[in-house]
């Protein structure tokens, strides 16, 4: 930890734990004054359990309309749809309720509404690049509450990840207000979560967790909590592998995710995992919840000689002080019984170069501790993961 360093607080109001979604929700729409709330919900919850139900009932008179078709990487096409509708509908307030994907639309749908972007150009010029961190969006005048039902931690940080599937290029929008006014975390909507998805969306909050604390410009705070949000994790996901009806296990994963996230609250930048995790949703078409389980330790053996120190402490918060922080994360991976290589996955060194090139399009590769110059660096990460 150096002797010197910021802390960013976030534009988030609340984090609401432990309270059923329904109830919460309604006690915010009314504390927000929201007359009309816009639901982007999971279409497994919507279709298949009573959750939604639930909030709609909850909400009254206030729900003005639900959407439940977002795809597993979020696109172009469907947030302008999701825009559309919701300004048709007069939204006030947006609630995203699920995992990643449909966080970020919900988050990029709020800048589509403000701008009236309704068709898929109108994004372009508005992406984040390694030369600009923010897209120049207006701050928008509805704003968002998040209930996540899986671990991915996309609700904590101001940014959306958008594919653009003609092109196959997973981009990142951002601007302060597309973060969450709050998030509410009720373990009964993940029960519903399949155990991949849980459990390798648990391993992407750790992401987080470890990029901060391998970061090249840290801070104390976000260290000392994203540590502790990586025990949680580590052992509720060990305990929900073992027993998925263990609730509190599941609230310890939710609360774990939290503080692994941390780090993007304070904009603490990320690092290659973050970066090349991306490259494989949006050109290589893998699940976001297997990136961070294929490619963490071999990111953590090229960034060691940078971050020594740091992963002592990492290899502590997995319960291994004494071993190398990339293989007892590599032994947690196995235990949790999910893929540990790209060929695992379907990426193959024939895409090598191409997910090098594209990314060094990153901000995330230029920030990362141990330095990536080129492609062929991200190349040389990517064997080590072969």
């Amino acid at each position: 930890m150096g002797s010197a360093g910021s802390y960013q607080y976030p534009t988030m109001e609340s984090v609401i734990y432990g309270r059923p979604a329904a109830e919460a929700l309604r006690d915010e729409a009314e504390r927000l004054g929201a007359k009309r709330v816009y639901l982007i919900a999971s279409r497994t919850l919507n279709t298949t359990t009573s959750e939604i139900e639930k909030i709609r009932t909850a909400l009254g008179d206030r729900h003005a309309a639900t959407f439940d078709g977002i795809p597993q990487h979020t696109t172009r096409e469907v947030v302008v749809k999701v825009a559309r509708q919701a300004k048709d509908a007069k939204a006030d307030l947006v609630v995203a309720i699920g995992g990643g994907s449909v966080v970020d639309a919900a988050k990029i749908a709020l800048m589509c509404m403000e701008h009236e972007i309704f068709e898929q150009d109108g994004l372009d010029g508005f992406e984040t690049t390694p030369e600009r961190r923010f897209g120049q969006f207006r701050t928008p005048k509805v704003r968002m509450i998040a209930i996540p039902s899986t671990l991915s931690g996309g609700e904590y940080n101001s940014g959306a990840l958008v594919t653009d599937v003609r092109r196959k290029l997973k981009q990142i929008f951002n601007h302060p207000m597309m973060m969450p006014r709050s998030i509410i975390l009720d373990p009964a909507m993940t029960r519903y979560t399949p155990e991949k998805l849980w459990l390798g969306s648990g391993t992407r909050a750790m992401d987080h967790g470890i990029e901060a604390i391998c970061s090249s410009r840290p801070n104390v705070l976000v260290d000392t909590v994203c540590q502790r949000g990586l025990r949680y994790l580590h052992d509720g996901l060990l305990r929900t592998k073992n027993d998925p009806n263990d609730e509190e296990a599941r609230l310890n994963c939710q609360l774990g995710s939290w503080m692994s996230a941390f780090g993007l609250q304070a904009r603490v930048p990320m690092g290659a995992s973050h970066a090349i995790g991306h490259v494989l949703g949006g050109t290589c078409d893998v699940p976001h919840y297997f990136c961070t389980a294929v490619m963490m330790p071999s990111v953590l053996r090229y960034n060691h000689p940078a971050t020594e120190a740091a992963q002592k402490t990492i290899a502590a918060a997995l319960g291994a002080p004494d071993r190398d922080a990339s293989e007892a994360f590599a032994d947690f991976i196995a235990e949790l019984g999910l893929p540990r290589r790209l060929a695992e996955v379907g990426v193959d060194e024939g895409r090598f170069d191409l997910i090098g090139k594209n990314a060094m399009l990153s901000i995330f590769t230029r920030a990362n501790p141990q330095p990536i110059r080129e492609p062929a660096d991200v190349v040389k990460i990517l064997k080590l993961a072969a």
